[in-house]
């Protein structure tokens, strides 16, 4: 039996998640592939005070009883769909799928009390074991993630005890103090920021500057460019935040990073320059699906269609802000290289086969492919 059959039988052959025995971590790996799942914001009406909810925060309540819809109605369709996914690469005589990744605002939060808010993290991680994707499931934390009384409290009473397991599959930390992780697969390394703990940029400096891996993934949840009509939702957008933010985009070019985001429900492409002649590629993705075959709104390509118009897409969003989110695109797009963006919601499946990575976009939660792109020749182009 070849090494890589080994690979393969040991993928196929684990139950529940597919959790990898640690001992395989010394085999090697020439090419991987990991299904990307964007904002799912996982809900049960059940998990909230919805009359507390419509007092505090009114505008909320519609979003909690839509989400709880799609919770029921599109997950269940989502997810044996990526299990699908993962069976076929698996299958594959070139391929291996070490796990699935997903970018932040696995739950809606917002429940009212701790209590409620740890039964909804219970209950999405339920939901994920159930699908039995066969492969571990990784996430990087968002702000809904830990929105609502307790809600932070029960991402690392309930979460990180969950990640840590799942990294130890993968050669990781088991017992996880902060919800900012690495993981190495192949000839790639994957850091698990955390947008929401101000040490985090300290972390990802070190992890960084003892990088030995051909690629660099960053999984985040806002994203570190802005793009579409929310100007401000990135990461380290506040003025007060500038030296952070020029910190964390050299670092990003200095590693010629992948970005994975998640956070404005919109896909996303774009190549950044940075001062000192670095680049880095950032892919968003969403996986707030409402239409199981939803056809791509609102397409925008080439970095000419970088600029303060991008506030359109949305016209009803924040009227006030208009002029300060054109200010910040008038400031951001002479750096831009690549730009891509379209209202289309499904997931991705991303490959890194030596030098190369690339990335299939999928509409919905068909497996009928939307995009392919060439993220490695885009990076260096």
């Amino acid at each position: 039996m070849t090494r890589r059959e080994f690979v393969k039988m040991v993928l196929a052959g684990t139950a529940g998640l597919g959790l990898l025995p640690t001992a395989t971590q010394a085999v090697e790996r020439e090419a991987f592939a990991f299904p990307l799942l964007g904002d799912l914001h996982f809900d049960k009406l059940a998990r909230h005070d919805l009359e507390a909810l419509q007092k505090e925060k009114p505008d909320d309540v519609r979003q909690v009883r839509e989400y709880s819809s799609l919770t029921t109605d599109i997950l269940p369709r989502l997810f044996p769909t990526v299990r699908e996914t993962v069976s076929a690469l698996n299958r594959s005589s070139a391929t291996t799928v070490p796990f699935t990744l997903q970018v932040g605002d696995l739950v809606e939060g917002l429940c009212g009390s701790a209590e409620q808010t740890q039964r909804l993290d219970a209950d999405a991680l339920a939901f994920v074991r159930e699908a039995r994707l066969g492969a571990p499931f990784l996430f990087t934390k968002g702000n809904h993630d830990i929105t609502g009384p307790g809600a932070a409290d029960a991402f690392k009473s309930v979460f990180q005890p969950f990640l840590g397991e799942q990294a130890a599959a993968l050669g990781g930390e088991r017992k996880l103090a902060t919800a900012r992780y690495r993981i190495a697969y192949g000839n790639a390394l994957f850091c698990f920021f955390d947008a929401y703990d101000r040490e985090s940029l300290g972390w990802l400096e070190a992890e960084l500057a003892r990088r030995t891996a051909r690629h660099c993934f960053i999984v985040i949840h806002p994203p570190v460019v802005p793009y579409g009509a929310r100007a401000t939702w990135h990461v380290f957008s506040n003025p007060r935040d500038k030296s952070q933010r020029d910190r964390l985009l050299e670092l990003l070019g200095e590693h010629n990073a992948f970005v994975l985001s998640g956070h404005i429900h919109k896909y996303n492409l774009l190549v950044r320059a940075t001062p000192r002649g670095g680049k880095f590629l950032q892919l968003g993705v969403s996986s707030v699906i409402s239409d199981p075959a939803p056809q791509p709104q609102h397409l925008l390509s080439g970095v000419k269609a970088y600029n303060s118009d991008q506030v359109s897409v949305e016209p009803s969003f924040s009227p006030s802000t208009e002029a300060q989110r054109r200010a910040v695109y008038e400031a951001e797009a002479p750096s831009v290289k690549q730009f891509q963006y379209a209202d289309l919601p499904g997931y991705a499946v991303v490959q890194v086969s030596g030098p190369r990575v690339t990335a299939t976009i999928y509409a919905g939660v068909g497996r009928q492919a939307w995009r392919t792109l060439a993220l490695s020749d885009l990076l260096a182009s």
